[in-house]
């Protein structure tokens, strides 16, 4: 039993890091993922990679082309439209849930995961990317929001479309830092609605914090071609 406790805990652990190289933008868009050199990067062995990679193939941060391996997936701005439409509507529906179902707890870690986002570092210290603070912490607060929605089948699309969005994302490089938004503001607004129990604005107020960074990368200039190769990461 130990054994397979270990077993368990390593693949589990193996697989985060590479969820996380994937969406920090360690490789590119397309790129093929190599078992012998991940089995050398993570120091496990390529059995281990390959149970890591066929679970986030099911998360959809991994393509499987058959008898060709396993590649980083490329989106294209029409998939990427696509996205954020379903990942809008679907937190839309969540929130609704959640501002019904939620209790005092929920409102007490609605607030501290706030107060941590809010507390995070933004950017690094040469100012041209986002924190790996920030980010978590902005899952984090995303995440809690629809928490108390109990329906475990619309966190997790919810949380696959968040995972989906950071990796288009990178392909606008710098193109969100320039919108004049304050996204400070848009999550206590966020905050306060959720709180208020107001579920009419909190849906309104997420659909706009998401189409802000969409408008942002559509109107960057970027196309598929550009997409592809990658660009800097920019996580929504």
């Amino acid at each position: 039993m130990a054994k397979s406790t270990d077993s368990e805990t390593l693949s589990k652990h193996i697989r985060d890091s590479m969820r996380d190289d994937i969406l920090s933008g360690r490789w590119a868009p397309g790129e093929k993922l190599q078992l012998a050199a991940l089995s050398k990067h993570y120091q496990t062995s390529s059995t281990v990679i390959r149970e890591a990679l066929t679970r986030l193939v099911g998360d959809r941060l991994v393509l499987l082309k058959p008898n060709r391996g396993f590649f980083v997936p490329t989106l294209s701005l029409a998939e990427l439209k696509d996205i954020n439409e379903l990942r809008c509507r679907s937190e839309e529906f969540g929130i609704g849930l959640a501002i019904e179902r939620g209790d005092l707890a929920w409102e007490s870690e609605l607030i501290a995961a706030h107060h941590t986002l809010e507390r995070t570092p933004y950017r690094d210290a040469s100012d041209a990317q986002l924190t790996e603070a920030w980010n978590h912490a902005h899952q984090v607060f995303h995440a809690k929001l629809l928490e108390a929605c109990g329906v475990p089948v619309l966190i997790d699309l919810c949380s696959t479309l968040s995972d989906l969005s950071q990796l288009y994302g990178r392909w606008a490089g710098n193109a969100t830092r320039y919108t004049k938004r304050d996204i400070a503001r848009e999550h206590r607004d966020i905050l306060n609605a959720a709180l208020q129990r107001d579920a009419k604005a909190a849906s309104r107020l997420i659909r706009e914090h998401y189409e802000i960074t969409l408008n942002a990368i559509l109107k960057s200039g970027i196309d598929d071609g550009t997409a592809q190769h990658g660009n800097a990461p920019a996580k929504v």
